[in-house]
């Protein structure tokens, strides 16, 4: 479904937003791809980020799943909105192993207020075909923009 962004800024207004997320730049999350109601965050291994078992952590593939969402809705969102989630369900489907993480979401259905969105999330590495290791739904909402 092809879907037409009410902000003729949503890009910007998306980096910009991106860039004030403090978490994302900890944990290494970088913004690679943002169109209306599609957004790609990418983030490499780092063993710090890791579980016990030198997996990536199920809380990290989580947090990039959950903004890359965000986001996704965020880009039909019109001017002087905010995005908050509201609930989501992940799925892990296996183990998050591989030199690069790949949170793409994808917006189902829009709304005025809340906005349902999918984000799969998957493991990359070398020759290595992606692999689904996670997938995500949630719904996000629209909040008018707070003055600060």
């Amino acid at each position: 479904m092809k879907l037409q962004a009410s902000n003729p800024a949503f890009a910007d207004e998306v980096r910009r937003s991106f860039a004030k997320q403090a978490i994302m730049g900890l944990i290494g999350g970088e913004l690679t791809h943002v169109e209306p109601g599609v957004v790609e965050i990418t983030l490499p291994y780092r063993p710090d980020l890791t579980q016990q078992d030198g997996y990536v952590h199920a809380g990290i593939v989580t947090t990039i799943a959950d903004s890359a969402c965000g986001y996704a809705a965020y880009t039909l969102m019109p001017p002087q909105s905010e995005v908050l989630a509201v609930e989501f369900k992940v799925n892990l489907l296996r183990p998050a192993k591989g030199e690069k993480f790949l949170a793409r979401a994808e917006v189902i259905k829009p709304g005025k207020t809340l906005t349902v969105v999918r984000a799969d999330v998957f493991a990359m590495g070398g020759t290595q075909e992606p692999t689904l290791v996670a997938t995500m739904q949630g719904t996000m909402m629209r909040l008018p923009r707070r003055s600060d």
